[in-house]
């Protein structure tokens, strides 16, 4: 297990840019439907993909509040096989997979193919504090969207099936670590908006919401989501990092990388994971010191924040800790995860 602080280098940003900004790689993205039993619904999955030119121009993930990212719609995959990132988003305003595109973009430039459900009741007309809640169902959309996309026409040539990989950001990486196999002890997540003291904007929504955790059936939450197709997994700024079962990561045999965003003795506790690196046996730490939790959202319009003002959201979705721009942070953020995907899932190429 290896700790180091990443250093705020505009070097590092600079070079990370030109690898995002290449235009000889088209990027593709295609929408498919991943049956759900569980769910009782099918799934809306957006895949990136590297792609041959044509397609139609589409911007993902723009709303009033933040930018979007482009690419073409149903463009011809590139000829190839490619390792396989399972992106799993948070909640609130980025609780879309197309909220992530910002990530998923520059990933698909650099050869991936990328896949994220959109889980249900996260966010939308149809977002829900009690389905939100129910984590342990957020692996299995995973695991679903995985045994989907492997039987796809389009795709099923141009996977490469031993190199899977799940990413996770917020309550995204609390998925990612529970596919790798840590598991939700039912008795912390019952007790966790107790109080406002772990986690005011999403325990707000929840008891606003009529949501009693106590009352809810919590016995599925402390199973085994997972998946062992999944190589490797990457969590960043996991939430709820405090509602694990110990035990459970000295089950985890794969490698994990686990990145904070904040200064060290800054991070919320619901976010701290520096703990859980330590209990992983090959995992790897990083903290991004002038970056916040709201560095994973997308960057801003001109604007945004009388937008936010105008609509009484008290959180600072705009703001980074630091001198540098989200559009730098996110620079740094791909660069990383992009060497830590070609270190795990490309090392015998």
């Amino acid at each position: 297990m290896k700790f180091w602080t990443i250093l705020c280098a505009a070097a590092v940003s600079t070079v990370a840019m030109l690898q995002i900004a290449r235009a000889d790689v088209s990027v593709g993205v295609r929408q498919i439907l991943a049956p759900s039993k569980e769910r009782g619904v099918n799934l809306d999955v957006t895949v990136w993909y590297p792609a041959q030119a044509g397609g139609e121009k589409v911007i993902l993930g723009e709303n009033a509040f933040f930018t979007g990212t482009p690419a073409m719609r149903d463009a011809p995959i590139s000829e190839g096989r490619f390792p396989l990132i399972l992106l799993s988003h948070g909640a609130g305003l980025a609780g879309s997979a197309q909220a992530l595109s910002w990530i998923a973009t520059p990933l698909a430039r650099q050869g991936f193919v990328v896949a994220a459900p959109t889980h249900p009741g996260n966010t939308g007309k149809n977002k829900s504090a009690a389905e939100t809640m129910k984590l342990w169902l957020r692996p299995a959309d995973l695991t679903e969207a995985l045994n989907t996309i492997q039987k796809e026409d389009f795709f099923q040539n141009h996977l490469d099936q031993d190199e899977i990989a799940a990413l996770g950001l917020s309550m995204g990486g609390n998925t990612a670590l529970a596919i790798a196999g840590a598991r939700v002890n039912p008795q912390l997540l019952a007790g966790y908006c107790d109080t406002n003291l772990l986690n005011p904007s999403l325990c707000g929504w929840v008891r606003q919401s009529g949501v009693d955790l106590h009352a809810m059936n919590l016995q599925p939450a402390g199973r085994d989501n997972k998946d062992d197709r999944i190589r490797f997994a990457m969590a960043i700024d996991p939430a709820p990092s405090d509602i694990f079962d110990f035990k459970s990561f000295a089950s985890i045999k794969i490698p994990v990388d686990i990145i904070n965003l904040g200064r060290p003795g800054e991070i919320p506790p619901t976010l701290q994971a520096s703990w859980i690196s330590k209990a992983i046996s090959n995992a790897r730490y990083a903290v991004i010191e002038d970056a916040s939790h709201y560095s994973m959202f997308a960057e801003c319009k001109p604007g945004a924040h009388d937008i936010l003002k105008a609509e009484k959201i008290d959180d600072p979705l705009c703001d980074d800790g630091g001198g540098r721009s989200r559009a730098q942070i996110h620079a740094q953020l791909v660069s990383m995860i992009t060497d830590a995907f070609n270190r795990t899932l490309k090392a015998d190429q």
